[in-house]
């Protein structure tokens, strides 16, 4: 998913995203600790996805100004 897609969504929709993302890298690092990952590019597209939602999340929060 790009970016610009994400931005459209809202806070609660990109936390249910990142923690969707969190389970399936879990499940990818599995696999590929047994050796059954059929795609290893899929392990870095997921961490760059993660990375994404969480950026988003913090412009979010910074521009909100709930920042502590």
């Amino acid at each position: 998913m790009k970016a610009s897609e994400m931005k459209k969504l809202s806070t609660a929709e990109l936390e249910t995203k990142l923690k969707d993302l969190k389970a399936e890298l879990f499940n990818l690092r599995f696999q590929l600790a047994i050796n059954q990952l059929e795609n290893p590019m899929r392990v870095s597209a997921v961490k760059k996805d993660i990375a994404r939602v969480k950026t988003i999340l913090r412009e979010n929060e910074l521009s909100s100004g709930t920042n502590a």
